[in-house]
């Protein structure tokens, strides 16, 4: 019975060592994801949210101007109007983008 006790006890140390050397390796392969993560952040991450603020600031400077207006029968329609305001606005229209059925609503 002394002989099973000592081998459940080497068991048990074998099994516990195993596992805190798993750990640890896990542990280790954690800090390396951490520090893959990290450099990732700062050569690529950030250097692309500034490529992107730079393209658009650029865009905002070049201005096209309005193109004109043609009243195509296919486009602009309206069976009935919308619930908000005048009726005759979508719900997220832009007056300097988005024309009406008969044009746009000011000429600058």
């Amino acid at each position: 019975m002394a002989a099973i006790g000592r081998l459940s006890q080497k068991l048990l140390k074998s099994a516990a060592l195993t596992q805190s050397r798993q750990l640890s390796a896990a542990a280790a392969h954690g800090e390396q994801a951490a520090k893959t993560w990290k450099i990732l952040t700062f050569v690529v991450a950030l250097p692309g949210v500034a490529v992107c603020m730079l393209n658009m600031y650029l865009r905002s400077q070049h201005h096209h101007e309005q193109p004109e207006f043609v009243p195509y029968s296919h486009l602009r329609i309206r069976s009935k109007r919308f619930p908000w305001g005048d009726g005759t606005k979508s719900l997220f229209h832009n007056p300097h983008v988005n024309a009406l059925p008969d044009g746009y609503e000011h000429h600058d």
